[in-house]
């Protein structure tokens, strides 16, 4: 495996915004030469990127067959649409190295939990747009995920609101965020249509941080626009479990939840189906 680290670094970026790449050797001796590629974004409230949702989902996918990425993106005091950004400039590293990498171009996932998932969400939805694509020189049909997964995310932000994702999303204090007229369309349940990409999604159904709602809501509007999506709601369990076992556990042994664990596993059939692991 060949490891690099990708400055992405654009107006407004704060910090040091970062692609880390796992590119899985290519050897003569195997069938497989060109794979698809999983980008991941960590959650964090868009405060700061969890450590905990980053290399140990890419080497659990790594481990499936596939190529990945960790984006470390612009937090607070960050604002939209920074991150979205920075995205574009993750994938557009990712297919100017296609050829290289062996990476299928067609076959990029993006994933996210958390916030993260509302990152990856954002980014599959708003791709097209000149704010996002025009920071790479790439058409947009380059910039397309082939499809998205979602782990527990912030998706809206009407009732069942995570405000305070938002709120550093969009720099505005609690009172003032819903005069902000990005408010709505970062709803992000509001703006599906048929082109987006197909989504696995999972929640736990006493998540007590976003609530479950948020994926139920994306969840039915991929519905109504006749987008496949695969759902899953485990009946308990926290918010920010990432693999849900010993690998993610956090500083103070929080995070395992033995009837989630097998998110990863569903995650590998559905990726399987839609993107397979190289011709």
């Amino acid at each position: 495996m060949k490891t690099e680290r990708f400055s992405l670094s654009t107006t407004g970026s704060v910090g040091d915004p970062h692609l880390t790449t796992y590119i899985l050797d290519d050897s003569p001796s195997m069938k497989i030469k060109k794979r698809p590629f999983i980008l991941i974004c960590p959650g964090g409230g868009y405060r700061f990127v969890s450590d905990r949702e980053g290399e140990g989902l890419a080497l659990q996918f790594s481990a499936m067959g596939y190529h990945t990425g960790v984006l470390t993106y612009s937090v607070a005091p960050a604002v939209y649409p920074v991150q979205l950004k920075e995205t574009a400039l993750a994938f557009s590293i990712i297919q100017k190295n296609a050829q290289s990498w062996n990476v299928l171009g067609d076959r990029i996932v993006i994933a996210g939990c958390s916030a993260g998932g509302h990152l990856a969400a954002s980014y599959s939805l708003f791709y097209r747009e000149e704010l996002v694509c025009g920071e790479t020189g790439l058409a947009p049909e380059k910039l397309r995920p082939a499809g998205m997964i979602l782990s527990y995310p912030v998706i809206s932000s009407g009732e069942f609101a995570h405000q305070d994702s938002f709120a550093a999303l969009l720099g505005d204090s609690y009172e003032h965020l819903k005069s902000n007229s990005l408010f709505g369309k970062l709803s992000l349940e509001t703006q599906v249509t048929s082109d987006t990409p197909p989504a696995f999604l999972w929640h736990t159904f006493t998540d007590n941080l976003v609530p479950v709602e948020n994926s139920l809501l994306f969840a039915m509007a991929l519905r109504r626009a006749d987008v496949p999506a695969e759902l899953h709601i485990f009946p308990a369990g926290g918010h920010g479990l990432a693999l849900a076992n010993e690998l993610t556990l956090d500083q103070d042994g929080y995070g395992i939840q033995k009837e989630c664990q097998i998110w990863i596993d569903l995650a590998k059939v559905w990726l399987h189906d839609l993107v397979g692991v190289g011709l």
